[in-house]
């Protein structure tokens, strides 16, 4: 019976049983670190089913169609940098913000840019999921 008991605590971690939901400033990170490497499976369960991203540009982004173009490598994220991050909390809401300097490739063209961010989560059943995305272009500095 104790060797069984080893065996189940030395495979909890690998299978995902025990491990404590990750924190906020975690799940954010994770954001970044998924989209960078492309890994929509591993971050859908980030983001609500009702996440809405508004671009800098103004358009709109559901979560399938977000997914859908990391997935497919329509968008290729290649520098996500951010700065200036502040977190505030609202009981089981928080707001994220700062500034984001990224690079990638959508639908075979290259950006780059600075941008001010702003990520609304939501706790439910212990987990944060974000349910919007905002972020603005902000104006190159003039030489």
């Amino acid at each position: 019976m104790r060797l069984l008991t080893a065996v189940l605590l030395l495979l909890a971690p690998c299978m995902g049983w025990a491990q404590s939901p990750p924190t906020l400033e975690q799940a954010d990170t994770d954001w970044n670190r998924l989209r960078l490497h492309g890994d929509a499976q591993a971050l859908a369960p980030l983001l609500a089913d009702d996440w809405l991203l508004t671009h800098s540009d103004g358009r709109i982004q559901h979560k399938a169609d977000y997914l859908q173009e990391l997935a497919t490598r329509q968008r290729r994220n290649t520098r996500i940098d951010n700065e200036d991050v502040q977190i505030r909390h609202y009981g089981n809401t928080a707001v994220i913000t700062g500034t984001s300097v990224q690079a990638a490739v959508s639908d075979g063209k290259p950006w780059e840019g600075r941008f001010r961010f702003t990520r609304v989560w939501v706790q439910r059943d212990g987990h944060w999921q974000m349910v919007a995305s905002h972020s603005s272009r902000l104006a190159e500095a003039a030489p």
